[in-house]
């Protein structure tokens, strides 16, 4: 299992927003990630800068293309354009980060 980490931003004003709807995440986008071959998907928010970092294991199987391409996947970038840095598709701007220490 592969490990990676990213970073995304939040716009100002919607942390209690972006909060709720991740705690009331969708069954069939929870399903769909798992599916896809995302396991142990966490997001921290610096709340001084409002960026969001995510750490996600991803299977050997994982497609990101064909996650990208799920209308599941599109539906809820639509759903949450408004309350973050995006591009055109909607999908969140993210810039990946890299691994400097780890302890197994």
């Amino acid at each position: 299992m592969k490990q990676v980490a990213f970073k995304m931003k939040l716009i100002a004003g919607n942390e209690a927003e972006y909060l709720r709807r991740h705690q009331e995440i969708w069954p069939k986008l929870a399903d769909l990630l798992k599916e896809s071959g995302v396991s142990d998907y966490a997001i921290y928010l610096d709340p001084d800068t409002l960026d969001l970092f995510a750490v996600q294991k991803l299977r050997a199987d994982f497609d990101e293309d064909k996650l990208k391409d799920n209308p599941i996947m599109k539906e809820w970038w639509e759903y949450m354009k408004d309350l973050m840095e995006t591009n055109p598709d909607y999908s969140p701007k993210t810039s990946i980060l890299k691994e400097v220490f780890y302890l197994p």
